[in-house]
C-alpha cells in the first residue's frame, strides 16, 4: 500500500475513533420549543385561555447542569452557563465522561450570584449578548417579549425581563427532572403553560428585580419537562 495512503487511513481512523469517543462521552442537551402540541414559531399568533398573543423574543440561561446516575453518583458540569435563544438554537453537548444510566437531571434557569458579580466575562456570559443589566441587578435570567391586543401599552407590547441575584429578589430557579436516557436529553419548553397563568391585560411588563419577577420565575419552573 502507498505510504501516503496508509498514513491518511491511519489518521482518519484516529480522528474517527476520537470523534466516536467524544460522542459517547457527551450528553446532547436538546430543547423543543412548543405551544401546546405545536412547534413554537416566533411572530405567530397563539391563543391562550386568556389572551391572543404573539411571541417575538425568547432568551434564557441554563446553568449549573447536574447529572444524577442510577448508581448514586453525580456529575456537575464545570463553568456551566448556556445562553439559549429560540431564534437560532442548536442542541449543545455536555462532556460527562461517564457512560452510565441517568436517573435525573438538574439545572438552573438563570445565573448565580457569583457570576453576576464577577465583572467582564466572555462567551455566553458576554455583556454584549444583551442579557445583563448592571452590577446592582446582574443578569437577565429570562427574556420574553411579544405583543397582544390585551396589552394597553405602546404597540401592544409585553416585556418580561426576569432576573435579580440579591435576596429577597433572587430569581434563579432550579429544575429537577427524572430521565432514563443515556446520551440524549430531549427537553421540552411549553410556553402555553406559562401564559395560561398570566393575564396580559393586568401583567405585561417586568423590567427589574421585584416581587412580580419572583412570582414569574416560579411559573417558569412549570413549563419544562422531558419527553
Amino acid at each position: 500500500m502507498n505510504k501516503t495512503l496508509f498514513y491518511f487511513i491511519l489518521s482518519f481512523l484516529f480522528f474517527f475513533n476520537a470523534f466516536a469517543q467524544k460522542e459517547k462521552d457527551s450528553l446532547f442537551f436538546d430543547i423543543q420549543f412548543k405551544w401546546k402540541s405545536e412547534h413554537l414559531e416566533l411572530n405567530k399568533n397563539y391563543v391562550s385561555d386568556k389572551d391572543t398573543l404573539q411571541i417575538n423574543v425568547v432568551k434564557f440561561y441554563i446553568s449549573g447542569v447536574e447529572i444524577n446516575y442510577n448508581d448514586g453518583t453525580i456529575f456537575r458540569e464545570k463553568d456551566s452557563y448556556h445562553l439559549i435563544n429560540v431564534e437560532h438554537f442548536n442542541s449543545f453537548p455536555i462532556t460527562k465522561k461517564e457512560n452510565k444510566e441517568i436517573s435525573k437531571i438538574s439545572f438552573n434557569i438563570g445565573i448565580d450570584s457569583t457570576a453576576s458579580v464577577s465583572g467582564a466575562l466572555s462567551g455566553d456570559l458576554d455583556l454584549q449578548n444583551g442579557m445583563y443589566w448592571a452590577w446592582q441587578s446582574g443578569y437577565i435570567n429570562m427574556k420574553i417579549e411579544g405583543k397582544s391586543g390585551s396589552c394597553k401599552t405602546r404597540k401592544n407590547a409585553f416585556q418580561f425581563h426576569i432576573g435579580g441575584y440579591l435576596k429577597p429578589n433572587y430569581a434563579l430557579r432550579k429544575i429537577t427532572i427524572n430521565c432514563d436516557k443515556q446520551n440524549q436529553i430531549d427537553l421540552v419548553m411549553d410556553l402555553s403553560k406559562l401564559f395560561e397563568q398570566i393575564n396580559l391585560s393586568e401583567l405585561n411588563t417586568i423590567m427589574i428585580p421585584c416581587e412580580k419577577a419572583m412570582n414569574f420565575a416560579d411559573l417558569t419552573t412549570k413549563i419544562f419537562f422531558v419527553e
